[in-house]
Order: C-alpha cells, then structure tokens, then sequence
C-alpha cells in the first residue's frame, strides 16, 4: 500500500508540473532611455542616489506594466538602466543594495527590511507581484568585508555589477556578478569565483549573463553546453560597433549559433552609440528594435517556444574543407576592421566564386549580386587571430562586406547604407572551432529574418534574394581555448604592443563610453 501511494504522488506530482507547463510565453525587453545622474567628483548622498534612481524606476514601471498588460511572462530590463554609468567605486556607493543569494527565500514586497535597508529591490519586488510577471534587473551589490579575507579592497567591501530576477509572486530567484567586465569597469569587483546561474519556471529553463560576457566562454557557453538552458536573459549597455558587432547583428547571431532563446535588453543612448534590442529564437529573430533617430525607449513583446527546437548542430568546416579552392586571381590586400588586420579580396564581378585565407583559415564565397555598381565595393574577408584591444579573445571570421568608400583602405570602417543587394550568397570557412556565430546585417542596421540559414555542414546561404542591400554577410568564430595564446603576432613585440595599446585605449574607450 504504501509503495502503491508513494507511486500515486509521484505521478500526481508529474501530471500537476506537466498541466502547469506552457510549450509557449511572451517575452518582454525593454530598451531603456536612462536618465543618467549630475557628473561629480565626490559622492552623493543615499537620500540623493535614491530620487535618480526612483525617477529610473518610474520609467520602467510604465513599462513592466504595460507589458504585464499584454500578457508577457517576463520582461528584461538593461544594464546600468536603474543608474547610469561613469562612476568611481566612491561615486557608485551610494547607489549599492547588499543583495542576499536567493536561496534566502525572500520576498523583499513582504519583508522589506529583512536585510537591511533596500528600496530598489522592494520595488522591483512589488513591481513583479504586483503585475504577476517576471522582472529582470540590473543593480549594484555590495558585500562588506575585512583583513582577514586577503582579496578584500582597500575600502573594505566588494562591489559587483549585478542582475537579479523577481518572480511573478516577487520572490528573488536568481542574483548573478558579472565576470567580464569592460574596460573602463572599475568600480566594480570581480566575483571571487565565475557565476553560472539559472532557474527553472513553467515557460521553460533561465540563464543569466551581462553584456561583455557574451564573447567569452564562461559563463555563456557553459550555461548552453553544460546546463542546458532554453532562453537567456541579457541586460547590456552595448554600443554599436560596425561592421561585425551591432547589438542587433551579433546578439540574433548568438542565439542562432547556440540554439537557445536570447532576450536582449539595451539602454537607449544614441549619442553614445547605444540602441538594438530584440527577442531572438535560434531559427530567426521575433522582434528587434534599432533606433539611432530618437530619444525615446522602446518595449518589445513576442511570443517564444519554452523549449526551442535545437537545429542539428552544423559542422563548420565541413563544406569548405571538401571545397577546392575557388578563384584566387585577384590580388589580396590588408585592411583593418575594429583594430584588426585582415587579408581581403575584393568582389570584381556581379558574381563569382572567390578564396581568402589568413594562416589556417580560408573562407570561401559564391556570390550573385543583382547588379554590379560601380560606386560600392564588396569584400571577401579573414582574420585568424588574437583580438587584444578591450579584451583578449581569439577569432576566426569570415565575412562579405561592403567596403565604406571605393578605397580598398576603408574596408572593415563602419558603414550604415548600402545599394548593392544579392540574388544569393553561400560563405563557409575552414574553422578550427565549433563556436561560430553566423550574421546577415542590411542596409540602415536591419536584420533579415527567415531569409538565410545554416547548414549542416557549415554554409552560411541565402534562402531567397535578400530583400535590402546587404551591409555584411559573416561567420563570427570564437576559439576560446586559445584566449591565452601568448604569441600575439612574429611581428608585433611586447613593447610595439605597449605603444600601441597606450595610443588605442582612449580610442576604444569612447567608442564605447
């Protein structure tokens, strides 16, 4: 009787989750106008950081209500969107909670004093239970220590750039550190061990990481590979780098590459370069939103599989491996794209069949494009290499691209608009990893949803003539085993490495700053 009952229980318990689950939701992001505080030298007051971050949380209530409205489940909020940026660690102070792990079991709506004074993460918490969806935040922890701990700073405490998820009963579950941190990040501490976080709901499996996280392998690739997740959260600060790195462009590729769900949450801050939002499934994108024209936020809402179906994994070298080198005729030349060099061929006929390598890689590309103008230049591309300019990661990237202007110099420089659009385009690449991201970016920053695809064998091509000119056509390679490498180029020494990182810093820093 009792194994009977026990067997009951299981299978009541089995049936109960099963009716509770949805095999569909509606996302939610939203891309935030952020009202940034004065510039000072010296802190605030709390009583001070707390009224600019209320007028912040006023804007995003609007938003997580509305969206409660329209029925989303969950709604993604970005990074630095309750603050702003441009802090020292003395400047941010005023602005930190000390978040506690979720397995706490609070709700600070109910209990808001439990761990000591925290407004933002009671209203956060209110905001989720009073409209009965998911709300994912980005704010500041701070974690008080002392001498006996000797990794602890000078100021006695750790701060860490943090998101946190209320469920839709306003109960903390999930508290994530970011790992990566940008240059420029130094209020901000890193978390003494990488954080892998998730959490299970009835609309599928949780993963959670920020902004410059997504180009290294922990804990993004981990959260896919090892724990499985369906969707990934994204609150980012991003600013548009072209022609390879647009919010939009990179942030589709990513859940296309991994086969998961990507909510992508951006400030809007145009003058800095930073807009493009979107829900991403892995076979196309759902919604997305780039805006460099207004000044206003922008909330998306779409509708996602819990469990998205995970294309058959491609193999990347597969096709271009097996393929003969196709026309290398024309001469190849050296460019420069977000500091690094690649070796190119130009595009000289409305269609063709071109090779570039650079050391391992070779890309290969069929092209046809519906004219050949004689005011726009295309090229085939490829970097082999180790990026070291705000951060050290290794790539492999093949990529069609037009070139800004008719001077073979300026391709990789950003450009926006095209004229040029293609019949049909088939790239692929000899690559070394199995980590490659593959992106289509039209003309005025737009994406192309349902009109290419991968295959299995590691072809990136074109469905349909695309429907706009195309801006670039890539495959984004990540070799992350190789971030390490210490042989940066035989040519470059340690101390043109110096110099030329001493020149490039301020570059880098207010491209993304």
């Amino acid at each position: 009787m009792t194994s009977q009952f026990l067997a009951y229980v299981a299978i009541s318990a089995f049936c109960v989750l099963k009716a509770s689950s949805l095999d569909t939701f509606i996302a939610a992001v939203y891309e935030h106008a952020v009202i940034l505080p004065n510039a000072t030298l010296t802190p605030v007051s709390r009583e001070e950081a707390l009224e600019l971050m209320s007028q912040n949380l006023d804007v995003l209530e609007g938003a997580i209500t509305a969206a409660a409205k329209q029925g989303a489940h969950i709604i993604v909020t970005p990074e630095d969107a309750i603050y702003g940026w441009n802090f020292s660690r003395e400047t941010l102070y005023p602005y930190l909670e000390d978040i506690p792990d979720p397995q706490v079991n609070w709700i600070p709506c109910n209990d808001p004093n439990r761990f000591g004074h925290t407004p933002v993460q009671e209203r956060l918490s209110c905001l989720a239970k009073n409209n009965s969806i998911y709300v994912v935040a980005n704010i500041g922890d701070k974690k008080s220590c002392n001498t006996s701990d000797p990794q602890c700073p000078p100021d006695g405490r750790y701060q860490y750039n943090t998101d946190v998820v209320f469920d839709s009963q306003g109960k903390l579950v999930a508290r994530y550190h970011k790992q990566n941190l940008f240059m420029g990040e130094d209020q901000f501490n890193l978390p003494k061990e990488p954080e892998v976080v998730t959490f299970n709901t009835t609309f599928g499996r949780f993963g959670i990481f920020t902004c410059f996280d997504i180009l290294f392998h922990d804990p993004a690739i981990t959260l896919v590979k090892d724990f499985h997740v369906d969707t990934i959260l994204f609150p980012t600060a991003w600013m548009n780098v072209l022609p390879l790195l647009s919010a939009i462009e990179f942030h589709s590729a990513w859940a296309m590459g991994t086969g998961v769900n990507f909510l992508a949450s951006n400030i809007h801050y145009p003058s800095k370069n930073m807009t493009g939002s979107g829900i991403y499934a892995p076979d196309s994108p759902r919604a997305f939103h780039y805006d460099m024209k207004t000044e206003k936020g922008k909330l998306l809402l779409a509708q996602l599989d819990s469990h998205p179906y995970h294309p058959v994994v491609a193999n990347w070298t597969a096709y271009a491996s097996s393929t003969e080198a196709l026309s290398r005729g024309n001469k190849e030349f050296k460019s420069i794209l977000f500091f690094d060099e690649f070796t190119f061929v130009e595009l000289t006929g409305a269609m063709g069949n071109y090779t570039v390598c650079q050391k391992d890689l070779c890309c290969h590309l069929s092209y046809k494009m519906s004219e050949k103008r004689s005011d726009e230049v295309y090229a085939l591309g490829a970097f082999d290499g180790l990026h070291i300019v705000e951060g050290r990661y290794y790539l492999q990237i093949c990529t069609l691209l037009k070139c800004a202007t008719n001077d073979l110099n300026t391709c990789g420089d950003p450009v926006e608009t095209a004229s040029t659009t293609f019949e049909m385009f088939s790239l692929s690449g000899t690559f070394e990893t199995q980590h490659v991201f593959p992106e289509v970016l039209l003309s005025e920053i737009q994406l192309a949803p349902g009109e290419f695809q991968v295959s299995s064998d590691g072809r990136l091509f074109s469905l349909k003539p695309i429907s706009a000119p195309v801006l670039t056509a890539t495959l984004f390679g990540r070799w992350y085993e190789k971030d390490g490498a210490l042989n940066v180029s035989s040519a470059l020494t340690a101390q043109a490495l110096i110099i030329m990182l001493i020149v490039i810093t301020p570059i880098v820093y207010s491209i993304y700053w």
